[in-house]
């Protein structure tokens, strides 16, 4: 008979989970060498943070529950940032940690307490492994965190199992439940109220990236000639060029955008999932019919909500497809020109090396098929805005979580479970101060990630935040007189630029390296106070 740690390691593989990130503890050692044997690979990180952020981005990308484990105490709570990323973000995962044994729960003891009532809020369901239901206990584990809507799941490892024979279990995962189908009678009345107004909109959200529902979007917004605007994490949904495109809520000059669906007289959300951004801080003053798997979660006193269409999407998206062109009274050549003087006005306006420079250089040298992830910042709202995205999937970010120091351990999972898809990462300096061990990590495991560091000293949204409050900027300096920058991290080698022409060869010698390498931007954040939180109405 297999011990605990032996079938846990076999139901991992099973399922198909090919890496756990963490930090080992006395108890993990039978698990990490049931791992050394099998086709499932521990990796050690510098912070459970981290590797919790790099499970969620292995279920981001691949659809397999990505795995991270942290100890007793203040491995559990370290852990717990990442997880409820996870969480928020709509990640399915696998979060482990040790418990105390059964005849020490309750009692006062070293690095002692309650995991159970710490992950029951981050988490859709939380647990404790039982010799007797290892693969009971992770196949639902598996099934709920990958489940509509998508999540981490906890399960607490009691100290005194790992080495335990595993009893044999007689066991038949649940027959797959029939997908949710909406209400015949509400996409009846979606269409009759479709056709009955003149300025109809859709903004697609985060589960429309999951439902792959791209085709109709796109379908139903060109037969119908109607824009479409997104959520930050559906960014790459529409092309950026595509005659509907409006632009991305809550990120760079969103007053800009809020000039096209302000106009609206029916606003339908496709996807729309409200832990993005929530709908009363933009939603103009029209009906609201919303399309997800989810109701609608919308203050019903002050706006209307029209028709809460809950389920798959598929059906609906096909209902108003199948429309024929209806007569509207949107103007999409004026789309066009507000459309186009807003990534004008995300070029670079100002004589320094600034960051709307550094986010177009980097553009134009980042291969189409790679894949960038940006941390928390001023930054992330630009490239949120101004960035080509090819696929939703090729930028990967954090907003319903919204945790600084996502973007290093992003893009170090990004480049294990896509190796051959060519990896970059922007972050700031708060975050990377954050992170910067996660370079030790980087560099032992030879990833080839290209981190381009932002530097300008300052945790710069929360200082343009206290500019238009009229206070100093206190508690916002990141570095001290006379900042030196360092030539290596942990062995990854650092590339300066203080310039447009020095980080242009920064960018071509590293890609061409391969990396890991940071080349640190050195920019002038002047013009982030003319282009983020602008508002979105």
């Amino acid at each position: 008979m297999a011990t605990v740690a032996e079938k846990w390691v076999k139901v991992l593989d099973d399922v198909g989970v090919r890496y756990v990130f963490g930090i080992p503890s006395g108890p993990w050692v039978e698990y990490m060498e049931a791992l050394r044997n099998s086709n499932v690979q521990f990796v050690l990180v510098s912070n459970e943070t981290s590797g919790a952020f790099m499970a969620d981005v292995c279920g981001r990308l691949t659809g397999i529950p990505g795995a991270c484990y942290g100890t007793f105490g203040p491995g559990a709570l370290n852990l717990a940032s990442g997880v409820g990323g996870a969480l928020l973000d709509r990640s399915p995962l696998l979060a482990f940690t040790h418990e105390m044994p059964e005849a020490m729960l309750g009692r006062t003891t070293q690095m002692g307490i309650d995991h159970q009532a710490i992950y029951r809020p981050i988490t859709k369901w939380t647990t404790r492994l039982e010799a007797d239901h290892v693969e009971k206990t992770l196949l639902r584990a598996a099934h709920v965190a990958t489940s509509e809507a998508p999540g981490p799941v906890h399960i607490g490892l009691p100290s005194d199992i790992g080495t335990k024979r595993a009893n044999e279990e007689i066991f038949q995962p649940d027959p797959s439940q029939l997908s949710d189908l909406p209400d015949p009678d509400l996409l009846d009345h979606l269409c009759s109220k479709f056709e009955a107004v003149r300025k109809p909109f859709l903004v697609a959200g985060l589960t429309a990236v999951r439902s792959d529902v791209q085709s109709l979007v796109l379908k139903i917004a060109e037969q119908q000639g109607i824009p479409v605007v997104l959520t930050p994490m559906a960014k790459g949904l529409v092309p950026e060029n595509h005659p509907s495109y409006a632009g991305v809520l809550f990120h760079a000059l969103s007053d800009q955008v809020a000039k096209t669906h302000c106009q609206a007289d029916l606003v339908i959300g496709v996807g729309y999932d409200p832990v993005e951004l929530n709908y009363e801080d933009w939603l103009p003053d029209a009906p609201l019919i919303h399309i997800d798997t989810k109701p609608a979660d919308l203050d019903r006193s002050r706006f209307n909500l029209e028709c809460d269409i809950v389920g798959e999407l598929q059906p609906a998206l096909e209902r108003l497809a199948g429309l024929p062109p209806q007569d509207n009274d949107w103007d999409l050549n004026a789309l066009a020109e507000r459309r186009g003087r807003m990534f004008e006005a995300l070029n670079s306006q100002q004589q320094t090396f600034g960051p709307t420079a550094a986010v177009n250089i980097l553009r134009e040298r980042f291969p189409d098929d790679g894949i960038l992830t940006v941390d928390v910042g001023a930054h992330l709202h630009l490239i949120g805005q101004a960035w080509r995205t090819p696929d939703p999937r090729s930028l990967l970010m954090t907003n319903g979580w919204s945790s600084m120091g996502f973007g290093i351990p992003a893009a170090i999972a990004a480049k294990l479970c896509l190796p051959d898809r060519p990896v970059c990462c922007v972050v700031g300096d708060g975050g990377f101060l954050m992170m910067v061990g996660e370079m030790a990590t980087a560099k032992r495991l030879g990833v080839g990630v290209v981190f381009v560091l932002f530097t300008d000293h300052s945790l710069e949204l929360i200082r343009i935040k206290q500019e238009r409050k009229n206070c100093p900027a206190y508690g916002t300096p990141l570095h001290g007189e006379g900042y030196e920058s360092a030539d290596t991290f942990f062995g990854v080698p650092v590339m300066k630029a203080h310039d447009e022409g020095s980080y242009r060869e920064a960018l071509d010698q590293a890609f061409a390296d391969g990396g890991p390498v940071i080349i640190e931007a050195f920019v002038d954040p002047a013009e982030y106070g003319e282009l983020v939180l602008k508002g979105d109405r």
